[in-house]
């Protein structure tokens, strides 16, 4: 039993760790951090209305990526939002953020010829991919 216990407890501290380490890779040098991310249908009062995984191509005019950042540092820096559609970039919007706590998106327009596998990377004004998400348009 007590070897069951020391086990566990090791494998509790390894994931731990893991978890922690995965943390930091989604702060930048710069101290730029995402707490949320999602693409969405619509912003509505500067928040996403819902997170889209998979949509039809024909159900809406545009998506959006929206991220909310929390900053280290004061001053005004940017970030980049770039959309892959079947893994090749289909555009890049620099965003500037010029606060701590701060809000922004980016508007991608949708049609029959959008149907695929899409990814956003939100990348830090030193090039670092702080954050992505996928989704699929059918």
């Amino acid at each position: 039993m007590r070897l069951v216990r020391t086990i566990c407890f090791t494998l509790c501290l390894l994931w731990c760790a893991t978890s922690a380490f995965s943390a930091d890779n989604t702060a930048s040098r710069s101290g730029t951090r995402i707490t949320e991310m999602a693409v969405t249908t619509k912003i509505v009062h500067g928040n996403p209305i819902d997170s889209v995984h998979r949509i039809s191509a024909t159900s809406v005019k545009a998506l959006y990526c929206f991220t909310r950042i929390v900053r280290g540092d004061a001053g005004e820096t940017t970030i980049k939002h770039v959309w892959y559609h079947d893994g090749k970039v289909e555009g890049e919007m620099s965003l500037p953020v010029k606060g701590t706590l701060w809000r922004t998106y980016s508007r991608r327009p949708i049609d029959l010829s959008s149907k695929g596998e899409w990814r956003v990377d939100a990348l830090s004004a030193d090039g670092t991919v702080i954050k992505s998400v996928g989704f699929r348009i059918n």
